[in-house]
């Protein structure tokens, strides 16, 4: 196949293309280093990948890409049972690690090899095929350990290509974010996605208002984040002018890993002028839908599907549905280059996730509107509430309840009832701990915003919602709440 970083070889040398802190690299530079680590991987079949937010992880991936290699990226906040799990399960020959990087004791008998960013060597020769692993990033493990998603070199080159096709991202593009390097989104999109369009990527580090700022001001023209970043924007924004300007200045501010919520959504706007863009994906999909660059940022959608990508939404006996009236819910279903091979080790539940036909089955559900923007409304197993007949995704609910000025943060989640099948319970961190809202008040905005079988039954008060790295709410954990 062709390179996945054409620019390490044809690109202009002098451009830096990664920045993390004080410290860059050109694309000169990154050749001679990954040129070098890649030929000391040269014939080893996987990888890992210390990966702490810093230079050498990048140099670390990006020269077991060229070596043939597999990456498996390590989260460096994981406890030693799920790191213990992960290397028992990938067996990688080394680890690779920023130089004077502490590793836990369950790396004791794996060789280490520190990454020199300095080091300086030629670009080898990529004899690896399309289908050839590149990474295994693990999932997040909610019901048992977390599994080894195997994504194959086409499943980049697909998604990040179909991406600079959404989002006009080219060369002249400078990415600012401050996501961790072990999963899709800040690895895959917010590092090896500049270097394959030739562009730049600087990494805050640690993500606040002062650094988006600042890079914004200094060039940056595309910012990504998470919903709790982008919260956390929308908090300072009213005091803070400079922010607003600078993100005013941004040709693309994009949001995933979980949904925006409309609320901040709408106060980012007021205040800037810039909608957020959002899109749809997972680790075994990479990206299947985005809103376009050119197209309508319509707060609460994910788009449409990216280039290359079949979606489709199907009932519960797996017929699929055809309505598009922004009503009728259904599971995500998706077929294309963009996916992952196989659960490494796990040739079970990688039959269990695809249908006769090839289909992925998401576990998200989601309606479609009439021009075929997608709309989530949360996960099968967890968002999807069955009361009165009805079903209900607990998505549009949470929108709602934070439309209200008493509420901070909100999800929401069914529970058994004798009656209704399932009652919903809206978790609810207010915005004065002093003077909550009440639970009548609450199911009546809801029901004046929604549908009267759609307001909570139940409101729960929290000091905080239980959040896992990337910002994601785990509603499973509520339960021990």
């Amino acid at each position: 196949m062709s390179s996945l970083f054409p620019a390490l070889a044809d690109g202009p040398r002098e451009r830096v293309a990664l920045r993390f802190g004080e410290r860059s690299s050109t694309y000169g530079e990154l050749a001679g280093a990954a040129g070098a680590l890649a030929r000391r991987l040269g014939g080893t079949g996987r990888v890992a990948v210390w990966a702490t937010p810093e230079l050498e992880t990048a140099v670390a991936v990006t020269g077991a890409l060229l070596a043939g290699a597999a990456a498996v990226p390590l989260n460096p906040r994981s406890g030693e049972k799920e790191l213990a799990h992960i290397l028992a399960d990938s067996a990688p020959a080394l680890v690779l690690a920023a130089p004077g990087a502490a590793l836990p004791p369950v790396f004791a008998g794996l060789p280490r090899l520190d990454v020199d960013a300095s080091a300086a060597g030629p670009l080898p020769e990529e004899h690896a095929a399309d289908g050839d692993p590149a990474l295994i990033v693990y999932t997040s493990g909610t019901t048992g350990p977390p599994k080894g998603a195997v994504l194959p070199r086409r499943a980049l080159a697909t998604t990040l290509d179909a991406l600079a096709d959404a989002w006009q991202w080219t060369g002249d593009d400078v990415l600012v974010h401050g996501l961790p390097l072990f999963h899709v989104h800040g690895l895959v999109l917010g590092v090896l996605g500049p270097l394959r369009r030739g562009g730049s990527v600087r990494h805050l580090g640690r993500f606040g208002p002062e650094g988006v700022t600042r890079e914004l001001n200094d060039g940056a023209t595309m910012l990504f984040g998470v919903p709790t970043m982008y919260h956390r924007l929308a908090e300072a924004l009213p005091d803070d002018p400079a922010l607003a300007a600078a993100l005013g200045r941004a040709r693309l501010l994009v949001s995933g890993s979980a949904a925006l919520p409309v609320h901040d959504h709408e106060r980012i706007l007021a205040a800037t002028g810039r909608r957020v863009i959002e899109r749809y994906g997972m680790t075994e999909t990479l990206m299947n839908t985005s809103v376009r660059a050119d197209g309508e940022a319509r707060a609460g959608t994910v788009g449409v599907p990216l280039p290359g990508v079949e979606l489709r939404l199907v009932e519960e006996d797996g017929t699929e549905l055809a309505a598009r009236d922004g009503e009728s819910v259904g599971e995500i279903q998706v077929r294309g280059a963009n996916l992952f091979t196989e659960y490494l080790n796990r040739p079970d539940a990688t039959a269990a996730a695809f249908t006769e036909d090839g289909w992925f089955r998401t576990g998200d559900m989601a309606v479609r509107e009439r021009d075929g923007y997608v709309r989530i409304v949360g996960r099968k197993a967890t968002d999807l509430i069955k009361s009165g007949g009805y079903k209900i995704g607990a998505g549009e609910i949470e929108n709602a309840l934070l439309e209200h000025p008493g509420v901070r943060e909100a999800a929401v989640t069914g529970e058994p009832d004798a009656d209704l099948g399932e009652r919903i319970v809206a978790w609810i961190v207010p915005a004065d701990p002093g003077a909550p809202p009440t639970t009548e008040e609450l199911a009546g905005h809801v029901a004046r915003r929604l549908a009267p079988h759609k307001r909570p039954r139940v409101v729960r008060l929290l000091d905080a919602l239980p959040r896992n790295d990337m910002g994601k709410i785990m509603k499973r954990a509520l339960a021990d709440v």
